[in-house]
């Protein structure tokens, strides 16, 4: 199969890059990213000289490449991981966020419909329902209760390619799945920034008593379902991939404390951030009865084997955590500084 993948300079996106070539699912596979923040070509700099492998630097916003992209490279499907993907960014500036979760779908599943694809992998985020109440978990029919501009922009995105099956007959599938973590993860997630920061004897800033649950998905995983989905789902369905794993924030902190030998001390308790959801559930039943897919790395071993590559990769994040990175952080945690000591260590 000939794929277009857009943002696969990202972590999730890279990540399928390398496990489709590497496991000869793909004939060819053409990356579309714009290299902002979060992208890097190091991720994939072992694919370099793969003939089956080509990267074009651009915008899925743009129309004009995106038809170009795709008239040079005729794909058979697209898979579409290109997203503004942190929540935490999507509330300091909510624009990029509906520029690219909405705007570019939108213009690629144009370019999709004018050239009859084959196959459309939205991909998307457990976020989209929202806090899901205990004990309840979300199946793809939950309702959506986006609480971010993030989520908001990912649940529109959904919507959106939906409506182009249901009206184009474009043959969408959406998958949702919940927290990824593993190798190259931008350290502005929960568990690549505390692993840095730990490593580094830097504080350890957790949101509001930290007890907020999170389903856990080595990256590996989802993006084996990503590809189970890719060629088995079912068009115009929704597949939710989760990890069995839920844990809250702050027991996920202390594991990544005793992983790397440092001590509960580094914690600070900083002000939550706006609209945080407490809890994500998520039923993955149906992916697992419909594609054969289930998640194979336990969080424990994940967790071991991405605290190992983030000691053994110290230069990679250096220097991601360098330049843009710094004024983001200051500009997010910055503020919240004055709560540190009246919050105090718990």
């Amino acid at each position: 199969m000939r794929l277009l993948v857009t943002g696969g300079a990202g972590f999730i996106g890279s990540a399928f890059i390398r496990l489709l070539l590497g496991t000869n699912r793909a004939t060819a596979i053409l990356n579309l990213d714009k290299l902002t923040y979060a992208g890097n070509l190091e991720n994939l700099e072992a694919l370099a000289s793969d003939p089956r492998y080509r990267f074009v630097r651009g915008d899925i916003c743009d129309a004009a490449l995106v038809d170009r992209v795709l008239d040079e490279f005729p794909a058979e499907a697209i898979v579409h991981f290109a997203a503004e993907s942190h929540v935490d960014r999507s509330i300091l500036s909510p624009q990029p966020v509906f520029d690219t979760n909405l705007r570019g779908t939108f213009t690629l599943l144009e370019a999709a419909r004018a050239r009859r694809i084959g196959r459309f992998v939205q991909v998307s985020t457990d976020e989209v329902y929202g806090s899901v109440p205990e004990p309840l978990a979300a199946d793809e029919g939950f309702p959506l209760r986006p609480s971010s501009p993030y989520s908001a922009a990912k649940a529109g995105g959904d919507l959106l390619a939906l409506s182009y099956f249901t009206t184009y007959r474009l043959p969408v599938v959406v998958t949702r799945a919940s927290n990824n973590y593993g190798p190259y993860q931008f350290p502005e997630k929960l568990i690549p920034l505390m692993i840095s920061n730990a490593l580094e004897n830097r504080p350890l800033p957790v949101y509001g008593d930290g007890l907020q649950v999170r389903d856990w998905l080595h990256v590996e995983d989802h993006c084996r379902a990503v590809a189970a989905i890719l060629e088995r789902g079912l068009d115009g369905e929704i597949y939710n991939i989760g990890g069995s794993r839920s844990l809250d924030n702050l027991e996920v902190v202390r594991k990544i404390l005793r992983a790397t030998g440092r001590s509960e001390e580094l914690i600070r308790f900083v002000t939550d951030r706006p609209g945080h959801d407490r809890r994500y559930a998520l039923s993955s039943e149906k992916t697992v009865r419909e594609t054969g897919w289930a998640p194979e790395v336990g969080f424990e071993e994940g967790l071991s084997r991405t605290v190992d590559w983030y000691r053994d990769h110290a230069g990679w994040v250096e220097r991601v955590k360098s330049g843009e990175y710094q004024s983001y952080y200051e500009r997010n945690y910055g503020g919240r500084d004055l709560e540190l000591n009246r919050l105090g260590r718990r």
